[in-house]
C-alpha cells in the first residue's frame, strides 16, 4: 500500500474556527466588513507590537497597497530581495516602476547591506534613489536589519519589509514586520497560520493605514451615491476568512514552538550526515522556522537537489528547490542585479544547492523520520553513484 503523502506545509487548523465562521453567519456579515475583520486587525498589531493594521486579500495585495500609499509610479525605482517569492516584486510592475534586485548574505539568506549600500550610492550618484526597499524575510529569518535601516536611513529611502514567511520570528526582541515603514504579512494555506487565503499590512502610520483601508475599498467615497476620484482595488478581507484568522492567531507561538522543535529534531536526525548546513539564526533572533532549510556542500555530498526532489516525489513526500532568484526569472530579465560582492552571488549559490523539508506544525514525528529515512536513501543513492560509498 501507498505511504499517505507528507506535505510540504499544509494548514493546521485548531478546531475553533467554526466559532468564528458561525458567529460571522449569525450576525450576517460575511462580506468585507464586520466585527472579524476589526478584531483581527487589532489583535494582529497588539501580538506584533504595531500600532495598527488593515486586513486584505493577500500579502501581495499589502505590498502593492504599501507602494502606491508611497506614491511609487512609472518611471520609479523600487529595489527588492532577488531571493524570494515572484509576489515580493510583482506589485513593483502593477505601479510601473523599475525593479532593481539585490542580492543575499550567506549567513540570514537575506538582503545583503553591502549589496544595498552599493546599489543605493550609484543611485544616489545619479540622483536616483529608489521609492522604496522591499526587504523579505526568508524562511522565517529576519534579515540583519540594523545594517539594512542604517542604510536605508542615511538615504531616506522608506522601507517595506516583507515578513510574509516570518510571522512570529523576533529581531533584538522585536517583532518581524515591525522595523520598516510598512511590514507584510501572508496568511496563505501554507503560512504558519493562515485564512485560506489573505495578508495584512501594518504600520506605526495610522493616518497612511487609514489610506490604504480606503485604497483596498475601492476608492469610494463617503456619499450616498457611488463615487470615486482615486483608481481603488478590491483588496479587503471578508469577515469569514478573518474569523478563521483569529483563531489562528491564538496558536501562534504554538506553531512557532512546534516548527522550531521540528528544526531542532531535523538537526539532530541528520546531524551524521556530512555536508548539510542548516540555515542558522543570527545572534538575539528568533526564527519561526516556518520551513526547515538546508544546503548541500557538493564536496562532500554528490546529489543534486532536483535528484533528490525527484526521488522524495516517488515516495510521496513534497519537498522543494529554495527560491530561484528573482533576476533568473524570465519575467525580470535584464533587470538590474547587484550581488553580494564582486565574486560572490549568494542567492545563486543557494538555489542551486538547498532543500526545503516538510515542516508543517501538525507534521507527526513518525512522518518527520519518514522524511529523514528516506532523504538519507537518496543521498546514499547519489554518493554511491559518484562512488563515494
Amino acid at each position: 500500500m501507498k505511504n499517505s503523502r507528507i506535505y510540504l506545509s499544509p494548514p493546521h487548523m485548531t478546531g475553533k474556527e467554526q466559532l468564528y465562521i458561525n458567529e460571522a453567519f449569525e450576525s450576517n456579515w460575511i462580506a468585507p466588513l464586520g466585527r472579524n475583520v476589526d478584531m483581527f486587525e487589532k489583535e494582529i498589531a497588539e501580538y506584533v507590537g504595531a500600532k495598527g493594521a488593515v486586513a486584505v486579500s493577500s500579502g501581495t495585495a499589502a505590498i502593492h497597497l504599501a507602494l502606491s500609499l508611497l506614491d511609487v509610479k512609472r518611471g520609479d525605482r523600487v529595489f527588492c530581495s532577488t531571493f524570494t517569492f515572484v509576489a515580493s516584486a510583482n506589485p513593483i510592475l502593477y505601479q510601473g516602476a523599475e525593479p532593481i534586485f539585490i542580492d543575499s548574505e550567506p549567513e540570514s539568506w537575506n538582503m545583503s547591506p553591502l549589496a544595498l549600500e552599493r546599489a543605493l550610492y550609484d543611485a544616489y550618484k545619479e540622483g536616483k534613489l529608489p521609492k522604496a526597499v522591499i526587504m523579505a524575510n526568508i524562511y522565517g529569518q529576519s534579515g540583519k536589519m540594523d545594517e539594512l535601516m542604517t542604510l536605508c536611513d542615511h538615504y531616506r529611502v522608506p522601507i517595506i519589509e516583507d515578513a510574509a514567511e516570518s510571522l512570529g520570528s523576533t529581531y533584538h526582541g522585536k517583532h518581524s514586520g515591525t522595523f520598516g515603514d510598512f511590514g507584510v504579512y501572508s496568511f496563505n494555506g501554507n503560512k504558519i497560520i493562515t485564512t485560506s487565503g489573505g495578508g495584512m499590512l501594518v504600520s506605526n502610520d495610522l493616518n497612511r493605514l487609514e489610506k490604504a483601508r480606503f485604497l483596498a475599498t475601492q476608492a469610494r467615497e463617503q456619499a450616498v451615491y457611488y463615487q470615486h476620484h482615486e483608481v481603488g482595488y478590491n483588496y479587503r478581507m471578508s469577515n469569514i476568512l478573518a474569523g478563521i484568522g483569529r483563531a489562528q492567531l491564538e496558536v501562534i507561538e504554538d506553531r512557532v514552538h512546534a516548527k522550531r522543535e521540528i528544526f531542532k529534531r531535523y538537526e539532530c536526525l541528520l546531524a551524521d550526515i556530512d555536508g548539510i548546513d542548516f540555515l542558522a539564526e543570527l545572534p538575539e533572533t528568533r526564527s519561526n522556522r516556518w520551513l526547515t532549510v538546508f544546503t548541500m556542500n557538493h564536496l562532500e555530498i554528490a546529489a543534486d537537489p532536483f535528484e533528490v526532489l525527484n526521488f522524495m516525489a516517488v515516495q510521496n513526500i513534497e519537498v522543494r528547490p529554495l527560491w530561484k532568484p528573482l533576476h533568473m526569472q524570465p519575467l525580470y530579465s535584464g533587470a538590474l542585479y547587484y550581488s553580494h560582492s564582486e565574486h560572490e552571488d549568494v542567492s545563486h549559490q543557494l538555489f542551486k544547492t538547498g532543500i526545503c523539508l516538510p515542516s508543517g506544525s501538525n507534521l507527526s514525528e513518525i512522518e518527520q523520520v519518514r522524511v529523514v529515512n528516506c532523504l538519507k536513501e537518496s543521498l546514499k543513492g547519489a554518493k554511491r553513484k559518484e562512488g563515494i560509498f
